[in-house]
Protein backbone atom coordinates (compact mmCIF):
# COMPACT_ATOMS: atom_id res chain seq x y z
CA UNK A 1 0.00 0.00 0.00
CA UNK A 2 1.19 3.11 -0.93
CA UNK A 3 1.18 6.15 1.48
CA UNK A 4 2.37 9.75 1.64
CA UNK A 5 4.49 11.07 4.55
CA UNK A 6 7.19 12.90 5.87
CA UNK A 7 10.95 11.95 4.85
CA UNK A 8 13.36 13.83 7.66
CA UNK A 9 16.59 15.12 5.88
CA UNK A 10 18.74 17.85 6.94
CA UNK A 11 21.65 18.12 9.92
CA UNK A 12 21.00 17.86 13.59
CA UNK A 13 18.90 20.24 15.23
CA UNK A 14 17.98 21.37 11.79
CA UNK A 15 15.32 19.52 10.42
CA UNK A 16 13.74 19.68 6.85
CA UNK A 17 11.12 17.29 5.77
CA UNK A 18 10.17 15.96 2.17
CA UNK A 19 6.99 14.60 1.61
CA UNK A 20 7.31 11.74 -0.60
CA UNK A 21 5.45 9.06 -1.59
CA UNK A 22 6.29 5.40 -0.50
CA UNK A 23 5.45 2.10 -0.01
CA UNK A 24 4.34 1.40 3.90
CA UNK A 25 6.76 -1.09 4.49
CA UNK A 26 9.82 0.77 3.32
CA UNK A 27 11.32 2.14 6.47
CA UNK A 28 11.75 5.80 6.81
CA UNK A 29 15.34 6.20 6.71
CA UNK A 30 15.84 4.06 3.69
CA UNK A 31 16.25 7.06 1.58
CA UNK A 32 13.54 5.13 -1.48
CA UNK A 33 10.31 6.43 -2.46
CA UNK A 34 8.08 6.57 -5.58
CA UNK A 35 8.01 10.35 -6.12
CA UNK A 36 8.98 13.73 -4.21
CA UNK A 37 5.76 15.90 -4.12
CA UNK A 38 6.74 18.30 -1.35
CA UNK A 39 8.53 19.50 1.27
CA UNK A 40 8.44 21.09 4.48
CA UNK A 41 11.00 23.13 6.90
CA UNK A 42 9.24 23.86 10.49
CA UNK A 43 12.22 25.92 11.50
CA UNK A 44 11.20 28.86 8.72
CA UNK A 45 7.50 27.41 8.41
CA UNK A 46 8.06 26.93 4.97
CA UNK A 47 6.17 24.59 3.13
CA UNK A 48 5.73 24.31 -0.95
CA UNK A 49 3.64 21.27 -2.37
CA UNK A 50 2.88 19.94 -5.60
CA UNK A 51 -1.17 19.71 -5.09
CA UNK A 52 -1.75 18.25 -8.23
CA UNK A 53 0.33 15.04 -8.24
CA UNK A 54 -0.63 14.55 -4.59
CA UNK A 55 -4.78 14.89 -6.43
CA UNK A 56 -3.29 12.27 -8.96
CA UNK A 57 -1.73 10.05 -5.99
CA UNK A 58 -4.71 9.96 -4.09
CA UNK A 59 -6.94 8.97 -7.01
CA UNK A 60 -4.15 5.51 -7.25
CA UNK A 61 -5.03 4.94 -3.81
CA UNK A 62 -2.12 6.37 -1.78
CA UNK A 63 -3.39 7.30 2.19
CA UNK A 64 -1.59 10.29 3.53
CA UNK A 65 -0.64 10.04 7.27
CA UNK A 66 -2.27 12.36 9.86
CA UNK A 67 0.09 14.45 10.28
CA UNK A 68 0.49 15.56 6.14
CA UNK A 69 -3.45 14.83 6.03
CA UNK A 70 -3.63 17.89 8.40
CA UNK A 71 -0.70 19.82 6.33
CA UNK A 72 -3.24 19.66 2.74
CA UNK A 73 -6.08 20.16 4.82
CA UNK A 74 -4.40 23.42 5.62
CA UNK A 75 -3.17 24.16 2.45
CA UNK A 76 -6.38 24.07 0.70
CA UNK A 77 -5.58 20.51 -1.16
CA UNK A 78 -8.03 18.40 0.19
CA UNK A 79 -10.99 19.75 2.28
CA UNK A 80 -11.99 18.68 5.55
CA UNK A 81 -11.34 18.74 9.23
CA UNK A 82 -8.18 18.02 10.93
CA UNK A 83 -7.26 14.81 12.10
CA UNK A 84 -6.18 14.87 15.96
CA UNK A 85 -2.70 14.28 16.21
CA UNK A 86 -1.26 14.13 19.55
CA UNK A 87 -2.69 12.19 22.43
CA UNK A 88 -4.92 13.53 24.71
CA UNK A 89 -3.83 14.14 28.30
CA UNK A 90 -5.37 12.03 31.07
CA UNK A 91 -5.77 14.85 33.43
CA UNK A 92 -8.12 16.68 30.77
CA UNK A 93 -10.78 13.87 30.75
CA UNK A 94 -13.21 14.59 33.08
CA UNK A 95 -13.89 12.12 36.05
CA UNK A 96 -17.06 9.92 35.89
CA UNK A 97 -19.54 10.60 39.20
CA UNK A 98 -18.92 8.30 42.08
CA UNK A 99 -22.61 7.04 41.46
CA UNK A 100 -22.24 5.97 37.95
CA UNK A 101 -18.80 3.82 38.58
CA UNK A 102 -20.55 2.21 41.66
CA UNK A 103 -23.41 0.61 39.73
CA UNK A 104 -21.04 -0.50 37.20
CA UNK A 105 -18.44 -1.91 39.42
CA UNK A 106 -19.48 -5.40 41.27
CA UNK A 107 -19.27 -4.91 44.68
CA UNK A 108 -16.61 -6.93 46.58
CA UNK A 109 -17.18 -8.08 50.21
CA UNK A 110 -13.98 -7.94 52.15
CA UNK A 111 -13.64 -10.15 55.64
CA UNK A 112 -11.61 -8.34 58.11
CA UNK A 113 -9.37 -10.05 60.61
CA UNK A 114 -10.09 -9.74 64.24
CA UNK A 115 -7.85 -7.25 65.53
CA UNK A 116 -5.02 -7.86 67.90
CA UNK A 117 -4.80 -12.04 66.69
CA UNK A 118 -1.98 -12.19 63.47
CA UNK A 119 -2.59 -14.38 60.68
CA UNK A 120 -1.62 -18.10 61.82
CA UNK A 121 1.92 -19.17 59.88
CA UNK A 122 1.55 -22.18 57.56
CA UNK A 123 3.10 -25.15 58.20
CA UNK A 124 5.87 -26.61 55.75
CA UNK A 125 6.42 -29.81 56.80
Amino acid sequence: MLVIRLFRTGRKNQPVYKIVVTEKTNPPAAGRFVEEVGFFDPLTKERRLKPERIKEWLSKGAQPSDTVYNMLVKEGVLEGKKIPVHKKSKKAQPEAPVQELAQEQPKVEVKEEPKGKSPEPLDKS
